[in-house]
């Protein structure tokens, strides 16, 4: 077990390495990689054993194979079946035969070469979707696909992992039909798992549960399914990781799902940290100091053939050229998956020692390398390869009345009424991809920079009448707004503030026709909810009148007070004050 001067040592390297990664905007992982190293044998060496913490860790990644079984809902993947086993599976098959080949051609045998090739091809899941959701890049076109071909790696995994034990050399005496009692072993763990614990015991056992109405209990019983399934695989000589991505498979369509994935999220964070941390204290950096080349040539080979590979690919799949480099960019880092392959293969002696460090330790660089190199292919293209192509578009000057500033969802929705009342309009957004989307369904829309003043002045400012300011982020918003009122003084501003704050910047900026973009919908709701309820139309519409009206009294008292912290808790408790005794005045005086 680990002691509790070794837990608070872990403990303070993954806070103080973690929040530095954060504040340099990296991801957490990588910290946690980083606290490993500072702290491990090849470091400060202030906690010696990494096989006592990697056992523990090591469970981590056994809740994670459980709770993205819970996410393989048969819907989502017929859904995503063209990413996940399209791209997944062509991403899986050449990355591993590339970088396969690459190992036999090293002098490493058939079998063993297959195996270094795909613990190679797999990716870290984690690190790749919180880099990507970091960026805001997974609903991108790129995003979108990564995450498909980390689900079938995800999905590729399991099978290997079951495999494996198979692989191992049999001597003379072993007799012949081991094999086939291995097999029968696998045949039967997932009959019993899928048949008899999903459909006869775990389901209606969940339910009993629930009946307690106990949260700790249902914890509990949460963490003895995962426990439970694990050592249920392990007993028949397969995968942990296996048993319990089974049982998350079999949860996945059922009432418990979304309760027991945010009761095991916060176990699943902590053990993936510690294994993340474990990987770190376990890279072999002798290696790097004895064989730095070697290291170096294999790191900046496994990145260099799967950036090379995924990008193809991206591109037989009908992606922009930019899209398909940055999926190959998004994911050329190796995967927790390849620590517990190449763990497993060097026990079973499927690969030696040697050879097992050196791909884990490349692994690990190349999980702190990955995220970075991301990072310099947009800072590349931002500077240098788009400086011709991303020029703003030229403005045919003209008599319109109203510009649109930022043409998302919340401004073409402001278009398509315009457009219904034949109200010409011209509309600008800064995101040329978006611009490119948009103009595919006939829409008028110019890629440009709203705070620039000579766009403005080429999208008619100087006689147009009205400005709508939908820009999504709040500090462009605002610096647009800023200059439209200094140089265009006439234009009248109906501004979108996305909360409080931001439209206390706009009305600094002297807006008066601020929109609070989910004030309208919330009301509306509320609205629809009242009148569900039995409540008339006419007292509805008498309740939200009285909401709005004391809400818009409250905004502005609370801007005048707003840098004084005291004063503005005190201005929002008096308005809860006299907001509840409009409403308590009212179920004396109901309106019908």
């Amino acid at each position: 077990m680990i002691t509790l001067p070794e837990t608070a040592i872990l403990l303070t390297a993954a806070v103080i390495a973690v929040s530095l990664f954060r504040l340099m905007r990296l991801s957490s992982i990588l910290g946690y990689v980083a606290a490993g190293l500072a702290i491990g044998p090849w470091g400060l060496n202030l906690v010696g054993d990494v096989g006592r913490l990697s056992q523990v860790s090591e469970f981590g990644i056994v809740l994670l194979l459980f709770i993205i079984g819970l996410e393989l809902q048969p819907t989502r993947l017929w859904v995503m079946r063209r990413k996940v086993f399209g791209l997944g599976s062509a991403q899986v098959l050449m990355c591993a035969l590339a970088l396969g080949a690459a190992a036999w051609g090293l002098g490493q045998p058939p079998v063993t070469a297959a195996i270094i090739g795909f613990g190679l091809s797999l990716s870290s899941t984690p690190l790749v979707l919180q880099v990507l959701a970091e960026r805001k890049q997974l609903k991108s076109p790129h995003g979108r696909a990564a995450f498909g071909i980390l689900l079938f790696q995800d999905l590729a995994v399991l099978p290997v992992l079951a495999v494996l034990p198979l692989l191992v050399p049999r001597d003379a005496a072993a007799p012949h039909g081991s094999w086939g009692v291995e097999l029968l072993k696998l045949f039967l763990i997932l009959t019993v798992v899928i048949i008899g614990g999903g459909r006869i015991l775990l389901r209606p056992a969940l339910r009993i549960v629930a009946r307690i109405q106990v949260t700790e209990v249902f914890s509990a019983a949460a963490l003895l399914v995962v426990i439970g399934t694990a050592l249920l695989a392990k007993f028949a000589g397969l995968s942990m990781s296996l048993g319990a991505f089974l049982a998350g498979v079999l949860l996945a369509d059922s009432e418990f799902r979304h309760e027991l994935e945010a009761d095991l999220e916060p176990f699943k964070g902590l053990l993936l940290g510690l294994f993340f941390i474990a990987v770190g204290m376990s890279a072999n950096l002798g290696l790097l100091r004895l064989e730095p080349l070697t290291v170096i040539a294999v790191t900046a080979g496994l990145l260099a053939i799967k950036i090379l590979v995924i990008t193809l690919i991206g591109r037989l799949s009908g992606q922009s050229g930019d899209s398909a480099r940055r999926l190959g960019f998004s994911l050329p880092a190796g995967g927790e998956f390849a620590f517990v392959l190449f763990t497993l293969a060097a026990r079973q002696s499927l690969l030696d020692a040697r050879t097992a460090d050196l791909l884990i330790l490349a692994v690990t660089l190349s999980m702190m390398l990955g995220p970075l190199m991301l990072l310099g292919y947009e800072w590349v293209v931002r500077n240098w390869l788009t400086a011709a192509a991303a020029a703003y578009d030229n403005i045919d000057e003209r008599d319109i009345p109203v510009i649109i500033a930022g043409f998302g969802r919340f401004g073409q929705i402001v278009a398509r009424v315009l457009r219904v009342k034949g109200i010409s309009f011209t509309a600008l957004d800064n995101n040329q991809t978006h611009v490119d989307f948009v103009r595919g369904f006939g829409n008028q829309v110019y890629y440009g920079d709203a705070s620039r003043l000579d766009l403005l002045r080429a999208a008619g400012a100087q006689t147009a009448r009205f400005l709508v300011l939908a820009i999504d982020d709040a500090e462009a918003s605002t610096r647009t707004a800023i200059v439209v009122r200094e140089q265009f003084p006439h234009l009248r501003i109906f501004a979108r503030a996305r909360n409080r704050q931001h439209a206390f910047s706009l009305m600094d900026a002297g807006v008066k026709d601020v929109i609070r973009e989910t004030y309208g919908s919330s009301l509306e709701m509320a609205a629809s909810v009242l009148e569900a309820l039995g409540e008339s139309p006419a007292h509805v519409t008498e309740v939200v009148r009285r909401f709005r009206g004391h809400d818009e009294t409250l905004l502005l008292a609370q801007y005048a007070v707003k840098e004084d912290e005291v004063k503005f808790k005190a201005t929002s408790r008096e308005a809860a004050e006299q907001l509840e005794k409009l409403f308590e005045a009212d179920r004396t005086t109901k309106v019908e």
